[in-house]
């Protein structure tokens, strides 16, 4: 990030936080690709039995490893970000689909006023050499609701390639600590996929300055993706539903005066009107791309079969 000097930007500490699952033949091209001058790297390895944590260190020897606590990219996102000296945090998938070489570009928006700088493949100066037409067909309805629900005008919803200013960590509200349910998977709301989503929900609900940073994803290096188009598409669906609610909760109790948790002071009451305004259009739109959701993937499962 020296051009950031050459430019006369003040030269913000950046924090790389790498979510790890059995990357131990990623990591070497991840790794290599960072700026020389960011300040600190951290993997949050998921248990990785392949030796992940051992070629981290072999690569890097000042890179910080964090075990996480529960399960899921969401979780390992969360006990990184709680582990983050820097005073920004950058997000970088360990598979090489983020090239590192894009931060100084995340970093000179978040310098020109952002407080969160999302990545876009849709952007002009983007692109995907990854996704399916599948997958790019749901992330664009998603993305349409979620900016009805929000009133936003982002292109590319699903994607997890952001950073942003660490004061503002305390909005997304993530909890890297409490034990997982005993029964399920063990994971809590926001461990999951559906991470990037509540990422964006939450920042959007906050008011805080997000700008789109073009970004080209690559190709996974090796091995085998996690996602699947249809399950995690239904669980970023579901959380902005949830999230909705949830928001509309807090406003009603701010809107009741005998209410105990307002007149307690209760914390994180939204003050104000909802984002949604109330207006219906929320409820529409979540029917109308469950229906066509649900019409592309039977379309596709012919193809597929």
């Amino acid at each position: 990030m020296h051009e950031l000097l050459a430019l006369g930007m003040p030269h913000p500490r950046v924090s790389v936080v790498i979510p790890t699952l059995n990357e131990a033949r990623n990591l070497p091209v991840v790794l290599a690709g960072l700026p020389p001058d960011v300040y600190e790297v951290i993997v949050v390895d998921g248990h990785s039995v392949d030796g992940t944590v051992e070629v981290a260190r072999r690569l890097r020897p000042d890179v910080r490893i964090v075990l996480q606590t529960r399960r899921g990219k969401g979780n390992a996102l969360a006990c990184g970000f709680a582990a983050a000296t820097g005073d920004i945090i950058a997000m970088i998938d360990a598979d090489g689909s983020a090239d590192p070489a894009e931060i100084p570009c995340f970093v000179r928006a978040l310098l020109a006023g952002a407080d969160f700088a999302k990545g876009t493949r849709y952007a002009t100066g983007g692109g995907s050499e990854d996704i399916t037409r599948l997958r790019s067909l749901g992330n664009r309805m998603l993305t349409t609701f979620f900016n009805v629900c929000y009133r936003k005008r982002y292109s590319d919803l699903c994607y997890g390639y952001n950073l942003f200013w660490r004061k503002h960590l305390q909005v997304l509200r993530l909890d890297p600590v409490s034990p997982g349910p005993a029964r399920g998977n063990g994971q809590v709301w926001g461990d999951g996929f559906e991470i990037e989503t509540l990422i964006h929900i939450r920042v959007a609900k906050s008011g805080l300055v997000v700008a789109e940073v073009p970004s080209h994803e690559r190709a996974r290096i090796h091995g085998v993706s996690n996602l699947n188009a249809v399950r995690d598409g239904a669980r970023v669906l579901l959380t902005i539903v949830a999230e909705r609610r949830d928001a509309h909760r807090r406003v009603h109790a701010v809107a009741a005066p005998d209410s105990p948790a307002v007149s307690a002071g209760a914390a994180g009451a939204v003050l104000g009107p909802s984002p949604l305004q109330e207006d219906g259009a929320a409820d529409a739109a979540v029917a109308a791309v469950a229906l066509i959701g649900a019409t592309s993937i039977a379309a596709e499962l012919p193809q597929r079969v």
